[in-house]
């Protein structure tokens, strides 16, 4: 087998590739054949790891809703039962469901596997892999590539209850909405949603549970809600909290059906983000702050992870408001979640870990980034405030809605794109230095704090942040100002900046 033809297909702590034909300059080459091997040699894996016998397991298989999502999820199970595990074929469901079904007694699993690519386009695919113990690592991705790159199956009969069955999501929902029920004590205990009116997009994902299954059966009113059926085309939006028109969608379908709140998910249900009843989306930073804000009163002076492009306004409200400590890190969701564990294990009490992405994970869930569990949180606090006639829009009033952002992508020009970049964050440090500018602690890129009438009398405050893309030749540069004429000052300073990088394409901050 070509070994680099499996190794290409890791994307950070996932397996990423292209699934269908069609679209020009992209050949297939996340296969069957190639999904079966990995199937193998991760059923081995997991023997080996639990030190038992491969024919001793039990792996679950899912899908979301990507039109290769079935054909891809035959040839995973054909591979693992080819190792002699068994598997319980969870059908469509979502990312969280999966690790779930390790922890379910009910299900039992050792392991599971997810066949998803989030929220890229619909002839692209990809595979999560759980243990009990989480999410693979990256290094874990490498070397189950490598080894499955040597597979080489001799096809064997086996018997049919090697392959069961099973509704995950059903089992999933229920004990979902038993968590509602048990938080919100409502008088009328199996409805506790009654007299509420929810809105859920789900994009054509797996997310439409969440509104049949979830809100409907507690009682809530979800007329309205929209692209509820699975559908792998993806024929109304890209199923993205980050996505513009994705938001837009979502906050229409709230103000238009005159809903109490809303919530969109992403196609395999990991990401999450929400609506006011006015329209008002709850998304990037505005979402971290409100899911601090339902915990903050249970966990006094814990401290809050998020990716490293929140904005200064969330630092000021998470510190100033909640008084409670924001640690700013790395892009990636598995960055955060490690940050979240490490801090606990260390004796620092850190509830939620939070990219703007919508990905979030919370210490008493199992460090598992679930946005069905985000939407069930923010469910109870609903209620809850519902119940002492509050609006939910007080959670985040401290949190500063005047600001101007701007993000520009530049194209590396060079062949070794890692060094260059690098070289450029090193050189853009230095010419900040020179400048006398404040550089807080930054664990990815470079981040420059302008305070007021730093660039100019009349500035008011804004930031910005320079990192390099880990896997494409791209450096991305973040800005934000408290108004558009701050932007402006502080896109023109990028510009001073910047004018060493000549490898790099600055078109787009023109």
């Amino acid at each position: 087998m070509d070994t680099a033809a499996y190794l290409k297909l890791q994307n950070g702590s996932d397996v990423r590739g292209v699934a269908l034909p069609g679209v020009a300059d992209e050949p297939v080459d996340l296969t069957p054949e190639i999904v079966k091997n990995i199937g193998y040699a991760f059923a081995n894996s997991i023997a080996e790891k639990k030190r038992t016998e491969p024919s001793l397991l039990k792996i679950a298989v899912g899908r979301d809703s990507r039109l290769s999502g079935e054909m891809l999820a035959k040839a995973l199970v054909h591979g693992i039962t080819q190792a002699g595990a068994s598997v319980l074929d969870c059908a469509l469901s979502s990312t969280p469901a999966m690790f779930m079904s390790i922890v379910y007694p009910e299900t039992a699993c050792d392991a599971s596997v997810m066949v998803t690519a989030s929220h890229l386009p619909f002839h692209r695919n990809g595979l999560k892999f759980f243990t009990a113990e989480g999410g693979f690592e990256k290094e874990d991705i490498y070397n189950l590539l490598l080894r499955a790159s040597q597979v080489d199956i001799t096809d064997r009969s086996l018997p049919d209850d090697k392959v069961s069955s099973f509704d995950l999501l059903s089992l999933y929902a229920a004990k979902l909405c038993t968590l509602i029920k048990e938080k919100v004590k409502a008088a009328s205990y199996d409805k506790p949603l009654q007299g509420s009116h929810f809105v859920i997009d789900a994009g054509n994902g797996s997310g439409g549970f969440f509104a049949t299954k979830i809100l409907e059966e507690l009682g809530a009113d979800t007329s309205g809600s929209c692209f509820l059926e699975p559908d792998g085309h993806f024929p109304n939006h890209v199923p993205n909290p980050e996505n513009a028109e994705a938001m837009k969608s979502i906050c229409r379908a709230v103000t238009e059906n005159h809903a109490d709140f809303g919530f969109i998910f992403d196609t395999d249900v990991d990401r999450m983000s929400a609506v006011f009843a006015d329209g008002t989306p709850i998304n990037r930073d505005s979402i971290i702050a409100f899911m601090a804000a339902i915990l903050a009163p249970d966990f006094p002076g814990s401290t809050i992870v998020t990716d490293s492009v929140t904005s200064d306004r969330l630092t000021d409200f998470l510190e100033k408001d909640l008084h409670l400590k924001h640690l700013r890190f790395k892009r990636g969701y598995k960055n955060v979640i490690n940050k979240c564990r490490s801090l606990n294990a260390s004796g620092i009490p850190c509830p939620l870990a939070m990219e703007t992405s919508g990905h979030g994970c919370l210490r008493d869930n199992y460090y598992l980034d679930d946005g069905a569990f985000l939407a069930v949180t923010i469910l109870i606090a609903l209620a809850k405030q519902k119940a002492s006639h509050q609006k939910p829009e007080h959670l985040i009033a401290g949190l500063s809605q005047t600001y101007a952002a701007k993000e520009v992508r530049f194209r590396i020009e060079e062949e070794d794109f890692h060094a260059y970049g690098d070289r450029v964050l090193a050189d853009f440090k230095l010419q900040a230095r020179s400048k006398n500018f404040d550089l807080p602690t930054s664990y990815e890129g470079v981040r420059i704090r302008f305070p007021k009438g730093s660039l100019s009398a009349h500035f008011k405050r804004g930031w910005m942040l320079l990192r390099a893309s880990l896997h494409d030749p791209v450096m991305v540069l973040n800005m934000e100002g408290e108004t558009e004429d701050d932007l402006l000052q502080i896109t023109k300073m990028a510009k001073g900046l910047l004018s060493f990088a000549t490898r790099l394409d600055q078109s787009g901050l023109s």
